[in-house]
C-alpha cells in the first residue's frame, strides 16, 4: 500500500471555513470523479478546527502553526500510482486536479511526502 500525505495550508485570501467548504465540497467531488483513472483505492480529508485545545497543546510542545487539514490518498501499489501518468486520460486528469488544487491551496507552503503505512495498532 503506497500513500500521499498531503499537509495543507489554505491560500492567505480565504479563511479556513471558505477553505475546508471547498476543498470537501468542490475538490472532494473532483478527486472522487477522477478516482478509477488515477487507480485511487482510498481518499480522506482530515479538517483542521478544536482552535482551543489545539492551541493549549501546541503552546505545552512549542509547536509551529498548524495545518488547515491534511488530505491523505492510498494506491495498491508504487505501479497503481505512477501508471495514470502513463495514459493522456490520467495526465488529464492530474492536471484538472492541480488546477483546482491552485484555486485553494497555498502550494508552495503544503508539503506532501509519499509513504508506507506500518500499523501498529488497529
Amino acid at each position: 500500500m503506497i500513500k500521499i500525505t498531503f499537509c495543507l495550508r489554505r491560500l492567505p485570501s480565504m479563511t479556513r471555513d471558505a477553505f475546508q467548504d471547498y476543498w470537501l465540497n468542490r475538490h472532494g467531488p473532483l478527486v472522487k470523479s477522477h478516482r478509477e483513472v488515477l487507480r485511487m483505492r482510498r481518499y480522506v480529508q482530515l479538517h483542521s478546527g478544536f482552535d482551543d485545545i489545539t492551541e493549549k497543546v501546541a503552546a505545552a510542545r512549542g509547536a509551529p502553526a498548524p495545518f488547515d487539514g491534511v488530505a491523505q490518498l492510498w494506491w495498491d501499489s508504487l505501479d497503481d500510482l505512477t501508471a495514470s501518468g502513463r495514459t493522456p486520460e490520467g495526465r488529464a486528469a492530474g492536471k484538472a486536479l492541480i488546477e483546482d488544487e491552485r484555486k485553494f491551496i497555498d502550494l508552495a507552503n503544503s508539503p506532501l511526502w509519499f509513504g508506507r503505512e506500518h500499523v501498529i495498532f488497529e
